[in-house]
């Protein structure tokens, strides 16, 4: 399985705070059967400065310690951007670690504020799919704006965002509202990819096999699996 959205680099976000809790959280993604991870720590103004380099010296020291420690996990970058009008300058800068390509355009794993979908965010997201840059809107069914009103979703989808759904919320590690949203979205076809949103083996661990095993409930065996090897794949293999 290919996991897109991870904060196992360390040290540099909310996720993995050293090497050996990074080593620990690949061991368990390899156990899952998980094969090649996007490391996507934030970048978020203000609160996590990173930038390519940052993020490229994190992955240096990550992929030496999965060597010597014979963790066989193929690991690439990219980034979890929060939304900020700042977006703009620093996509036309080429600062932004993309995600990879989905049908011909480079796509972008973009937060929103997890209390709301900021107003006319729709504009921002138009303005990056003019720049043949698709939004891959993170952890959706998690927003207490869309969980509020699910509605404000539609937008994004008419426009032709994409959805990254966590796998740990479809099985239920999330709550109960964040579950059913989760659900309505795989049973309507919303969902490009399922991914672990992995920050700690506690509570948000690398783990993409009980979100699979649940969505297969929903959409059956065959399209759960499509959104966690053939979707990842065809987006990322790119960075690999």
């Amino acid at each position: 399985m290919i996991d897109l959205h991870s904060h196992l680099l360390p040290g540099i976000d909310d996720g993995s705070p050293d090497i050996q809790t990074s080593i620990e959280l690949a061991s368990l993604a390899v156990e899952d059967g998980i094969t090649h991870m996007v490391c996507t720590p934030h970048i978020h103004a203000g609160r996590y400065e990173n930038t390519l380099a940052t993020i490229q010296s994190a992955k240096i020291i990550f992929e030496e310690a999965l060597k010597q420690q014979g963790v066989d996990l193929n690991i690439a970058t990219a980034a979890e951007v929060r939304f900020d009008i700042e977006l703009m300058t620093s996509v036309k800068n080429g600062d932004i670690p993309l995600l990879g390509e989905w049908h011909g355009k480079k796509v972008i794993l973009l937060e929103f504020p997890h209390g709301e979908i900021p107003f006319a965010a729709e504009r921002l997201t138009s303005w990056l799919l003019e720049q043949n840059i698709i939004p891959m809107i993170a952890h959706p069914e998690r927003n207490k704006g869309l969980l509020k009103t699910p509605s404000k979703l539609n937008v994004f989808i008419q426009q032709g965002c994409l959805l990254q759904v966590t796998a740990g919320a479809v099985a239920g590690g999330f709550g109960v509202p964040a579950r059913e949203l989760a659900t309505k979205l795989l049973a309507q076809g919303h969902v490009t990819v399922l991914a672990t949103d992995a920050h700690n083996q506690q509570h948000r661990p690398p783990v993409l096999s009980d979100g699979v095993e649940a969505a297969a409930h929903i959409i059956g065996q065959e399209k759960a699996y499509q959104l966690v090897q053939q979707n990842p794949w065809e987006i990322a293999r790119s960075l690999f």
